[in-house]
């Protein structure tokens, strides 16, 4: 069914096996149509280089689109065809196959802060709130999951101060059960994924150091990498937070209880999990010792001079 071979993650037609994405070259079209007819758990399908005429779509109904094409007019004519059909529909305006963000459009991936932490080891008010560079710690990871290129981030919380040091710039998920440990937080976020979400980032809301590259690399290093359902950065004790977990290892997270998390799923199964050299560092804050350290590595805003 064509020639185009991306590397999505293997889920491409020439891999179609459970839940896939497609991708095809325009003159593949019509097979693909067939293809989806047939398979109920093609979730989503990439079209590059548009051929001259729009067929029925009508089998994309229920499905994602992505149309990808030099020419704006055929764009606007599919666009236009696949809207009034009720498909969802994203396009993008390239002679060449945007590799990058083709993957990110058909593998979305969401990002889920854990902040619903009681900072035991921090006493006073709740760490997640400490200045960092003029802004509460929490909202560093938030925008750095959020400009790193995740489709929907989360913030799993407990506390009404954290509730409003997010201020609505990222969805909010009320953790009632926050006492029993980490497992019941991160299971929290993954119910908040949308269904279109393939993957998920678990990032600790006291990792400041974690920058919106080291999001972006992850990312990357996920859609690229089909065979491990887990992605994670490298640490000196192997790896840490952020991790990237797929679907598939869904089920396994939401077994968990207490203060348990991905490591306990990932422990032991090296061939699930591929870590990656990524920018930025995955130091967390327990302590003030901690705080103080990742404070001196912020530079200092100078005051502004009045008139």
């Amino acid at each position: 069914m064509g020639d185009l071979d991306l590397a999505v993650r293997g889920r491409t037609y020439r891999e179609p096996d459970g839940p896939h994405s497609m991708v095809v070259r325009g003159r593949d079209l019509d097979s693909a149509l067939q293809h989806v007819t047939a398979r109920s758990d093609c979730r989503s399908v990439a079209v590059v280089g548009l051929p001259e005429q729009v067929p029925d779509m009508t089998p994309l109904i229920g499905k994602r689109l992505l149309l990808v094409d030099g020419d704006s007019g055929r764009l606007r004519e599919f666009a236009e065809v696949a809207i009034r059909a009720g498909i969802e529909v994203e396009w993008i305006r390239s002679a060449r196959p945007p590799f990058e963000r083709l993957a990110a459009a058909l593998l979305p991936v969401g990002g889920i802060v854990l902040a619903a932490g009681r900072s035991s080891r921090m006493p006073g008010s709740q760490k997640l709130l400490l200045d960092i560079d003029g802004v509460p710690m929490v909202r560093h990871v938030l925008e750095a999951a959020s400009e790193g290129g995740c489709h929907q981030t989360v913030v799993v919380y407990a506390e009404d101060d954290v509730k409003r040091a997010i201020n609505g710039r990222a969805e909010l998920v009320y953790n009632a059960k926050a006492q029993t440990g980490m497992a019941s937080s991160m299971q929290a976020g993954l119910r908040a994924m949308r269904p279109e979400i393939e993957a998920a980032m678990v990032v600790l809301g006291d990792q400041p150091l974690v920058g919106s590259r080291t999001v972006a690399t992850l990312l990357r290093a996920w859609r690229r990498e089909g065979s491990r359902p887990a992605v994670a950065a490298s640490s000196a004790d192997g790896w840490a937070p952020p991790v990237i977990l797929s679907r598939e290892l869904w089920g396994d997270l939401f077994a968990l209880k207490g203060d348990a998390g991905a490591r306990q799923v990932l422990q032991g199964r090296s061939e699930l999990i591929d870590i990656v050299p990524a920018p930025g560092r995955s130091d967390d804050i327990d302590t003030p010792d901690d705080y103080t350290k990742i404070v001196k590595l912020f530079p200092r805003r100078r005051p502004r001079q009045r008139a």
